[in-house]
């Protein structure tokens, strides 16, 4: 296991605490326990270095914008640290990505943690799958832009510890404005879905200030 499988395993057990903690009806000694355990824990995060989110220019370089298919094992791990698609983020949805044609699709289970009224997600969560997935479609366009409008029509509960699905794709083009749009399933029923207009950047300066000097 490479240092970068390592974190994102890591990262995975954190984001399960987060929700069996958030699920479960601890006792008084069973909170004192854990607080000593997390007190370890992060004695332990706090002696390694501060890391900087950055690309080196080399990689950077190499790296295509490209989104992988249904059922390949590639990972889409430019932004690992993403909160939505990012394996490496123990505060995040902890998602699966890949491309149907020109679509793209993301498939998460949320936990307990990101809960609204109990049973079903909160509509933020939502939101946020549906921002990420869209974002994709730009990789799969090869364009940079970001989110100026998301429009998002909720037409059913998103559950909760069960799979949903993410699908978004390109409607239009008009010079830098892209037209998005995306739909999200449980079990083949219509969750939501939304419009989005974004803005096409300039690669070299949109990804200027995330990229590390060599």
């Amino acid at each position: 296991m490479n240092s970068d499988e390592a974190r994102s395993s890591a990262a995975a057990k954190i984001r399960e605490l987060g929700h069996d903690f958030v699920a479960r009806d601890l006792n008084d000694e069973q909170f004192s326990k854990l607080s000593d355990h997390v007190d370890e824990m992060l004695a332990i995060v706090r002696t390694a270095k501060l890391r900087t989110r950055a690309v080196p220019r080399g990689s950077l370089e190499a790296f295509k914008m490209a989104v992988p298919q249904e059922g390949s094992v590639e990972k889409h791990q430019l932004f690992s640290d993403s909160v939505v698609s990012g394996g490496s983020n123990p505060m995040g949805l902890g998602g699966y990505l890949w491309r149907e044609g020109d679509a793209a699709a993301m498939q998460v289970t949320l936990g307990k943690a990101f809960e609204g009224v109990p049973g079903r997600a909160h509509g933020g969560i939502v939101a946020a799958l549906i921002d990420e997935t869209m974002g994709l479609v730009l990789a799969v366009n090869d364009v940079l832009a970001f989110t100026v409008q998301l429009d998002i029509t909720y037409l059913a509960p998103a559950p909760i510890d069960q799979a949903i699905i993410a699908r978004a794709w390109l409607e239009r083009r008009d010079g830098r404005k892209l037209f998005i749009s995306a739909r999200v399933q449980a079990n083949d029923t219509d969750v939501a879905s939304a419009k989005a207009l974004f803005l096409a950047v300039d690669p070299a300066r949109f990804l200027e200030g995330i990229t590390a000097l060599e």
